[in-house]
Formats: structure tokens, sequence, C-alpha cells
């Protein structure tokens, strides 16, 4: 079992023509994953890295079987790709575009959702389970398979985080970026039980910031369902109040979405909290070892 991608994922890119398309079909590829088609419309009947290019998601699924989409079309167009993807029956949609506007992804969402759809993203880096599959743009190198699940809403810590976990010699079960946005398509709340209900998941790490209250509702569900043990950062500590910390999703407001209103919350609801990124991979590890001797 895995997390939302397995052997049976078949990916179609959607703006694959495009710089960005093309070197990630690239690297989903190198990292072994079936990307089956590409989509610009008026570039049906061309090739992107030996990847068939098809007018619309339709045609592209018709052809080639494909269940999940990778959306790296510009902002102005995302809705409209995504919107055709869910018509199309595409249920896991990983959005890699970032500026999309707030009205257009709370259209996206609920939409998404009516349709039984999931959304991964949108300004996220995707989804990777080591030795299965990958979505999106994180790096192919700083994976390792192994029994640990990894849920963040931020890019760049979600690769410092799982190169040192591979570097203490421990991998990943899978691996989901959230995204940074006010309005993303899969929370804390929606990955958690997955990874709780991954007998491949023996760890989870959960990496949030400040701004808005995803993980204190993330908290309150590992207080209420979760049974394996977790392992909690949050970035922006030292950040002001009002302060926007990177994210457009990263703004504390009136007291709300602190880095010391998180960490509380996930402390009372037994999480481990890290004070700094370098040291989940040794709390992991020192986790894993209890394991073993038990």
């Amino acid at each position: 079992m895995t997390v939302l991608v397995d052997g049976e994922t078949r990916v179609v890119v959607q703006g694959i023509t495009g710089h960005q398309g093309t070197v990630h079909t690239r690297q989903m590829k190198l990292f072994g994953t079936k990307v089956v088609a590409g989509v610009t419309p008026g570039k049906a009947g061309t090739e992107v890295e030996g990847v068939p290019v098809f007018d619309t998601v339709k045609d592209a699924i018709a052809t080639t079987g494909a269940n999940a989409s990778c959306i790296f079309v510009p902002a102005p167009y995302a809705k409209d790709a995504l919107l055709e993807a869910v018509d199309a029956g595409i249920l896991l949609s990983v959005i890699v575009t970032e500026h999309i506007p707030f009205h257009d992804m709370l259209v996206m969402y609920h939409y998404s959702r009516s349709k039984g759809g999931r959304i991964i993203g949108p300004n996220c880096p995707g989804i990777a389970a080591p030795g299965v599959a990958k979505i999106g743009i994180i790096p192919n190198v700083v994976f390792r398979p192994g029994r640990v699940g990894v849920i963040s809403r931020s890019g760049t810590l979600t690769y410092e985080i799982v190169n040192g976990i591979k570097e203490h010699g421990l991998g990943q079960s899978a691996c989901i970026g959230l995204g940074g946005d006010p309005v993303v398509g899969t929370s804390f709340v929606d990955a958690l039980p997955l990874f709780q209900g991954d007998p491949g998941t023996d760890v989870i790490v959960m990496v949030g910031e400040i701004g808005g209250s995803a993980e204190e509702e993330g908290a309150e569900y590992i207080r209420r369902h979760v049974t394996k043990p977790v392992v909690a950062y949050i970035a922006g500590r030292s950040a002001p109040p009002g302060k926007r910390m990177g994210h457009a999703g990263a703004i504390i407001s009136r007291g709300r979405g602190t880095a010391e209103t998180k960490l509380a919350a996930l402390s009372s609801a037994g999480a481990r909290v890290a004070r700094f990124p370098y040291e989940i991979p040794g709390m992991v590890a020192e986790i894993v070892a209890q394991q073993a001797r038990r």
C-alpha cells in the first residue's frame, strides 16, 4: 500500500511544452513515474521527452489511460486546466503553479471535491513515494525508500528534512508537499489519516509554518485519531505579528497563527516538537530505534 500514488499511477502533464513542464517531466520519468501523456492545446501530435502531446485531457486519457495530472499551466489559466482535468475523470491533480487567484482556487477546490477528486497544491512541490512514483518537482536525489511519512507546507524545508532523514540511514514511505497558499486542496487534516492508515508508514513528520490554523487543526486530529509517533516543526518562530514570511498563507494576524500557538497545540497533542529543522532526522532515528527494541 502507498499514499495517493502507486505502480498504477499514470500521469498527464498539463503544460508539458513549457520550460518547467519539460524539465520536470524528464525528472519524473527518471524517478520512475509513468508519465504517459502531455497536454498543450495546438501541440497535438508532437512529443516531449518521448511523451506524446495531446490537445485535451480527454484525448490524453482516451489514448493513454492517464489517471493523475501534474499542472504547470500559468496562473491565469490554471483554473480552466484543473476543471478540464476533473471533467475528463482525473481524480488526483498536483498543481505546481503559484500565484493562482484566491477566488479561482476556491472554485477549483470545491469543484474537485464535488466530483470526488483531490488537489495537491497549488504552489507546492508535489508528492513522491520513493521507488514508486513522483508527481511534481521535489528533487529526486533527496529520497530513499523507507517508512517515514512526511507532510509539509514548505518546499525547501521539505527537501532539507527529507535529505536529512536519508543521511541518517532512513527513508520515506511518501512525502506530500501541501503548498503555502491560503487555500490549498489538501490540508494536514486531509493528509494525516492517509499516513495513519498506511501500513508502510511507522513515523509521521509534520512541517508547518506561521499563519492560518492548519497546524492547530492538525494537532487536534493527531490528539483524537493518530496513534503513530509524530515529529513536528514550525517555521517562522521569530516572525513579528503581521509579517508575511514567504508564502501567501504565512501571515500572523491578531495573535492567531503564531509559531508559539502551533507548537503548543502540537506538543499538547503528543507530537515531539523540534526547535530547528536539523533536529528532526535525529528525533526520527531515535523513535525508529525505540520501535526496533520493542
